[in-house]
């Protein structure tokens, strides 16, 4: 699916088209309560009138200069439903989730990993795969952060948004290594592979030659703001690597990101950019939930219980919806290049597992106070897309009567009446089982119209690259990178300031420095640019510099001379030009060099052309004595 910008409107009429058919989808919850009860003719309807300018109104194209995508785990429809029937009635309209104008379904399934049925669907998906899905737009098997059935890593739309110039986010109320925030920053086989610490992280561990742990990826991949829970992991210390023998908090302060971790700390928080990322992790674990539990038992419907606000629940300065705003202000900028933001209510999907529905219901609100906050936004913003959806749907079902044998709750809701729940895919004290069903997605802004009908999870990624336009080739962003030193010739030791521009389809570079082979550190490439501090070798003579981008592959290369005083060594009047200290590399039409020795493009065409000439001249010459010899030897 592609969003069409063959005749994108105005920023004014998208605020003015989409803004009004946001308000339109707010109002029928009112409009309908106000004139008539449920019990009479026409009472329950939702739709007040002919809604077909109001959704045309909706219809915006794309591009769009933001994105963000809500993420309730395993919030299915039942799961959604339970939570409106019990804060709103069975009449009523969660004010965010329900809000949005295009609404589509989609499929969630994996795929099996190896044996007879590889690269086949598997129908009930878990976290990993379905996130992997929608970040990445390739399916995979279960377990799998961000790589294919085969294990090769997958570009996701947070490292490309990157790549593409745009600032970048990451919030949840879970563990910040969890599944759905894990699938934008990392590629490991195994979603438990949180820190160094993390037995399961196998080959993909530093020390065995992998990319590193989840944390050590996220650092890594380097999101403006990651905002959520998960401290524990960060108290571990690298292995191997660049930054061994470190806790990964001491790592993530050396290479300049704001670590916050309570509200003070995040309210002092200003800015957030390349040079300042910020990290901000408040619970060593998942964030606690909004209700306190409820957990079901065999035979629990029989009574009705009322949910009660959890002793533990954090600030409301911490909920998801204040973390979303926080996000976006840091993320919005008057800069032509905009944000991507993921958001997710991480434990609907683990209150659903426990068969808690009061822990479910609140977490579900949560959520859709932060979609509320989005759209807050999308709609002041007038050129920004919120897609709202899961990524696979769960057990809970609202059952008619207390279930004989499966665990059951029943909550009493806002309509005063009884709602029961049913968990009927796991035992008391087991895990309650996904469930393989389509989800709900729902759209907002420039381009939502793409989660319009039956889509596939993979759709998401499509639709959210294609909105923001996001160049997918990382090869080619970091074409026409090139390296620099200060000067041509140093002093053996002399300090080398090696400065790389142009290096955007990477995060990260590598590289050494010969005759006398000497690594340079893996560096952290920021907006494309790098400085690396090294010093000259002590042997005299030419020496090479070559760095290799770390995602794209590109290699570049500086020469320089070491000499006993630094100086440049006297030439023979005749002799070849001295070696320049400046980028070579493969494609484009950029600079011989790019140090002060440098010759670009546009002065070598003249010296070429001159050459061509005095060629063609000699030439000439030649001919023309050949025919007067020939002549008088006639």
């Amino acid at each position: 699916m592609r969003t069409s910008v063959s005749k994108s409107p105005t920023r004014g009429t998208r605020i003015a088209a989409a803004s009004g058919a946001l308000v339109v989808a707010l109002s029928f919850a009112s409009t309908t309560a106000a004139f008539a009860e449920v019990k009479d003719n026409g009472g329950a309807a939702r739709n007040d009138s002919d809604n077909t300018a109001s959704l045309r109104a909706s219809i915006a194209d794309g591009p769009a200069k933001n994105v963000i995508l809500l993420i309730g785990d395993g919030m299915g429809d039942s799961e959604i439903t339970i939570a409106r029937n019990y804060a709103y009635g069975a009449a009523g309209q969660l004010p965010g989730i329900d809000a949005l104008p295009l609404t589509g379904q989609y499929t969630t399934y994996s795929l099996y990993k190896d044996g007879a049925n590889k690269g086949l669907p598997d129908y009930v998906p878990d976290s990993a795969a379905t996130g992997s899905a929608w970040a990445t737009g390739t399916k995979t098997y279960d377990n799998a952060i961000s790589v294919d059935i085969d294990g090769t890593p997958q570009n996701t739309l947070i490292e490309l948004a990157k790549a593409n110039g745009l600032r970048t986010g990451n919030v949840s109320t879970a563990e910040i290594q969890d599944a759905t925030p894990a699938v934008q920053v990392a590629h490991v086989g195994a979603r438990s592979c949180y820190g160094p610490d993390s037995a399961s992280c196998g080959a993909d561990a530093l020390e065995n030659g992998g990319l590193g742990s989840i944390s050590e990826q996220l650092l890594d991949t380097r999101a403006d703001v990651t905002l959520g829970g998960g401290a524990a992991s960060f108290s571990q210390t690298a292995k191997a690597g660049e930054w061994k023998d470190l806790t990964l908090n001491e790592q993530a302060a050396k290479r300049g990101y704001q670590l916050v971790g309570d509200v003070a700390g995040l309210e002092a928080v200003t800015e957030a950019s390349q040079e300042k990322p910020v990290l901000g992790l408040f619970t060593a674990g998942n964030f606690p939930t909004r209700y306190a539990p409820t957990t079901a038992t065999v035979g629990g419907a029989n009574s009705a219980v009322t949910c009660q606000e959890s002793a533990g629940r954090l600030p409301a300065e911490l909920s998801l919806s204040s973390l979303t705003d926080k996000a976006i202000s840091l993320l919005d900028s008057d800069s032509e290049k905009g944000f991507f933001l993921q958001v997710e209510g991480a434990s609907i999907d683990k209150r659903d597992h426990s068969a808690d529905a009061c822990g479910q219901i609140g977490e579900t609100i949560d959520l859709d106070e932060a979609v509320q906050s989005a759209l807050k936004f999308a709609e002041a913003d007038g050129n920004t897309m919120v897609i709202v959806t899961a990524d696979h749907a769960h057990t809970s079902q609202i059952v008619d009567s207390t279930p004989p044998t499966s665990l059951s709750t029943a909550v009493t809701t806002v309509d005063g009446t009884v709602m029961k729940i049913s968990y009927g895919t796991a035992a008391a004290g087991g895990s309650q089982q996904h469930t393989g069903s389509q989800l709900r997605v729902a759209g907002y802004g420039p381009g939502a119209a793409n989660v319009v009908g039956l889509i596939d999870q993979t759709d998401n990624f499509f639709t959210i690259a294609n909105a923001l336009q996001l160049n997918r080739d990382l090869s080619s962003l970091s074409a026409s990178a090139s390296v620099a030193l200060q000067k041509a010739t140093f002093a053996p030791g002399e300090d080398l300031a090696i400065s790389v521009a142009g290096l955007s389809g990477d995060r990260q570079l590598t590289g050494v420095i010969q005759s006398e082979p000497v690594n340079v550190p893996k560096t952290d490439v920021l907006n494309g640019t790098a400085v690396i501090s090294a010093q000259a070798p002590t042997e005299l003579g030419e020496h090479t510099v070559t760095l290799t981008g770390s995602q794209s592959g590109k290699v570049i290369e500086a020469r320089f001379s070491v000499t006993p005083d630094g100086n440049p060594l006297p030439q023979p009047t005749d002799s070849a030009a001295p070696p320049v200290a400046g980028g070579i590399g493969g494609g484009g039409t950029g600079a011989i060099g790019a140090g002060p020795f440098a010759i670009t493009g546009a002065e070598a065409g003249p010296l070429v052309v001159l050459a061509v000439l005095i060629t063609a001249l000699g030439a000439a010459l030649i001919i023309r004595r050949r025919r007067q010899h020939s002549a008088a030897n006639s």
